[in-house]
This record gives C-alpha cells, sequence and structure tokens, in this order.
C-alpha cells in the first residue's frame, strides 16, 4: 500500500520552506517530488513536515504507577505532539534493574507502544545504592538514575567506567541532596516572596562539575538531563573545551519560564529542577544557541490532578510536556525570531538520534518514515480536555499556540492523525 503525503513544506534551511510530496511504502518513504499518485493520498494543504521528533527524556510510569500514565497513553501523548521515539525513565515499580524486569517492561512496550519506545536501564540497583547493575547483561541503550542524583563520586566512577566498557552513555540527573535542605522551588525572589524553600542551583552544577571530570578520566559518553542553571551551562562548556563526551538536553518549561512566572502556591509549576532566574534562563537560551546545550528534551512527568493540588509543600514535582512541546517552542522562539526552524529540527530531531545512535530521522528517499506535520499558520488553545495524556499537570493551560501536530506516522503507519 502506497500512501502520499502530498503538498507538505519541508526545511531547506533556516526557516525556508519547499512544497514536496512524500510517498512512503514498506514502512519507508520511497519517493519525493512533486504530483505523486498513490493508493492512499493525504492533502497536507501547505502544513510543515518534519521527520519525527525524537524525546529522550519521558516517564510513562508503567509498571507501578498506572494511576498517572501507561505506557499506551504516554506514547499516543507522544504521537499526537509529533514524536516518534521517546525513551523512558527507569523509575517505575518494579525498578527495572535485572534483565527479567527490564524484559517485563520491553514486552508491555512491544504490547502497547504506538511509538517507538525504547527504556532506560537504572544505573544502581533500586536507583538509590551504590552497587551498580548488570550492565552488559540487562543490554539497555543507556543508564540513569533519573529522578535521583548518583550522590557518591566512587560510584559514579566506576558506573561510567563500566558504561565506557560496552560503549554506553551514562544519563545524569543531577543533584546533590545533601544541598537540597527540604527546597521545593528556586531559591531566589519568588520562593522568598512565597515563603517557601528555595533549592540552589549548585545543587545541580555542582554534580555536573563533578561528573564531567570523572567523563574525562573513564572517557565515557556522559549525557545531563533537564539543565537548568548558568552555572551547569558555564561547566557543560567547560567540559566540551576539555574535550569531554559530554552533551546535555533543557527542556522547554526551563527555555520558556523563570521564577517570576510562578503566581502563587500552584503546583502545576513544580518541577525537579524548578524554574529559575530569569538570568539562568537567558543562560539557557544562549547555550543552546551556541552549542553548549545539545538537544531540547520534554521530562514528560505525568501526575494526579489530586496530587497536584496539594500545592508546593506537599505535591510531586514534575509537569507534562509531550503534546505540546514544539508548539511550544515554535510559538515562542521561531514566531520571535529567537530560533529558526531548522535549529529546532536539528534538536528535536535530528541530534537527540545521532547522540544516541538512533536509526536515521532524515526525510530523504530510503529512509524509515518517521514523519511529523505540524500546522505553524493556525493558532490553537491549550485546554485540558484535549490531552490523550492521563495528566494534566501543565502550568500551559489556556496558552494559545502555533504549531500544533496533525499528524503523525510512525514507520510509514498513522498513530495520530485530525487533518
Amino acid at each position: 500500500m502506497k500512501t502520499v503525503l502530498k503538498n507538505g513544506k519541508i526545511i531547506i534551511r533556516d526557516n525556508d520552506l519547499e512544497l514536496v510530496d512524500i510517498a512512503v511504502e514498506s514502512g519507508k518513504i520511497i519517493e519525493m517530488g512533486h504530483n505523486l499518485t498513490g493508493d492512499t493520498v493525504i492533502d497536507l494543504d501547505g502544513k510543515l513536515v518534519m521527520p519525527g521528533l525524537v524525546d529522550v527524556h519521558v516517564h510513562l510510569r508503567e509498571p507501578g504507577f498506572t494511576d498517572k500514565e501507561t505506557i499506551k497513553t504516554g506514547s499516543m501523548a507522544a504521537a499526537r505532539g509529533g514524536f516518534t521515539t521517546i525513551c523512558a525513565m527507569p523509575n517505575t515499580n518494579p525498578i527495572p534493574d535485572t534483565v527479567e524486569k527490564f524484559q517485563a517492561i520491553e514486552a508491555i512496550i512491544t504490547q502497547d507502544a504506538v511509538v517507538n519506545v525504547l527504556h532506560y536501564a537504572p544505573i544502581t540497583n533500586g536507583l538509590r545504592s551504590d552497587e551498580l547493575v548488570d550492565m552488559k547483561a540487562i543490554n539497555a541503550f543507556a543508564y540513569t538514575n533519573d529522578g535521583v542524583g548518583v550522590q557518591t563520586a566512587g560510584t559514579m566512577y566506576k558506573a561510567m567506567k563500566a558504561a565506557a566498557a560496552i560503549g554506553k552513555p551514562i544519563v545524569a540527573h543531577t543533584e546533590d541532596e545533601s544541598l537540597l535542605y527540604d527546597g521545593v522551588m528556586h531559591e531566589g525572589r519568588r520562593s522568598k516572596a512565597l515563603e517557601l524553600p528555595g533549592i540552589m542551583g549548585i545543587v545541580e552544577s555542582s554534580q555536573i562539575a563533578r561528573d564531567i571530570l570523572i567523563a574525562k578520566e573513564t572517557g565515557c559518553h556522559y549525557h545531563v538531563c533537564h539543565v537548568s542553571s548558568k552555572e551547569s551551562v558555564a561547566a557543560i562548556r567547560f567540559g566540551k573545551e576539555l574535550g569531554v563526551h559530554v552533551t546535555a538536553e533543557v527542556s522547554p518549561h526551563h527555555l520558556i519560564l523563570n521564577e517570576m512566572d510562578i503566581p502563587g502556591d500552584d503546583a502545576n509549576y513544580k518541577m525537579n529542577p524548578p524554574l529559575r532566574s530569569a538570568e539562568d534562563q537567558k543562560a539557557l537560551i544562549e547555550g543552546l544557541l551556541d552549542g553548549t546545550l545539545d538537544i531540547i528534551a520534554t521530562d514528560h512527568a505525568p501526575h494526579t490532578v489530586a496530587e497536584k493540588k496539594q500545592g508546593f509543600l506537599k505535591a510531586p514535582f514534575g509537569i507534562t510536556g509531550s503534546e505540546i512541546a514544539f508548539p511550544l517552542i515554535y510559538t515562542e522562539f521561531v514566531e520571535k525570531g529567537i530560533f529558526t526552524l531548522a535549529q529546532v529540527q536539528k534538536w528535536m530531531s535530528h541530534k537527540p538520534a545521532e547522540i544516541f545512535n538512533f536509526k536515521n530521522k532524515e526525510l530523504t528517499v530510503g529512509s524509515i518514515a518517521d514523519i511529523a506535520v505540524f500546522d505553524i499558520d493556525s493558532t490553537e488553545v491549550v485546554h485540558q480536555d484535549d490531552f490523550v495524556s492521563k495528566a494534566i499537570n501543565t502550568p500551559f493551560i489556556g496558552r494559545e499556540l502555533k504549531g500544533n501536530c496533525k499528524l503523525t506516522m510512525v514507520e510509514g503507519e498513522i498513530r495520530w492523525n485530525v487533518i
């Protein structure tokens, strides 16, 4: 069966677009040109066509927390957002720290996922121990204790040596718990105004600095999750100047919001790391533009409405991100002339696939047909009833955005279509 996506616009350079038809058959792009015909023809009417987005940081909550999200609903949310490949964190219950537990999750993925899902394995048993998992036996694409920083330098050293020996990345949630002091938001002007305990920037940056030097010693590929502070950006820049194989991600919410956007004790603004100062926000944008930060990743972290109603002191950290990540970035940065479409395509598709050695993410003949189509001309309001995720914990409800995803194709199969 040959499907033709007709009259789509692909990115040529910067914000320059070119009209093209794309023919798909047997899971691959077989032809690109004009006036193509097929068994099924979908007229895209000039909408933007991109290689499927890649999100290296999501929480699917299954097994153990299926009231928040499941592999099925989380992957559906990804498809709605234009993501064709997502990477799920191992802070589940049970934690996949043995071959059997890891394979059990992979079995659910095979059965229920509607996009490509790769699952991380933890670095250590139970996430909080100093005992390494058997990385070689589990054979995940990467290893992380996301949600928990590796507290001991010696443990991180052993982990990086083990990962380097098998050519796999260590992916780090950096958080020195000895510096936390029960903080719930960034320590700054807003925390003082709201009289809430703060989280210092060095909670994150101090571990990044430590880990970069360990990565230099071990030769490991070290990837930093959800960078939030200007000192962290400086540390990563220094690491790259040293020749360390360090890569890093930043999340849309840290690029778009800062502490002063928090209206009050609303836990939909509570995430870890927290929304930091305007100076930190500026450093993140500059770091992305100069190549210090490599990619954009959502840190999609679903929670129930009841949990988030508890306020900053009691609610869990995290916001959802899969469904509106591209519209947020397009509206807040491309429309305003800060980023180009070509840069966004690199940060949200090409570069994450390259960093983690995933299957090609190109719109070229012979490539796998992982394709996303976005409407960058029409504005839609973010409404909680439109979410396909189980969760609606986001501070962006009610925001008007351009760039909503209208069609997502995974290996030639349509997984989302509202054209």
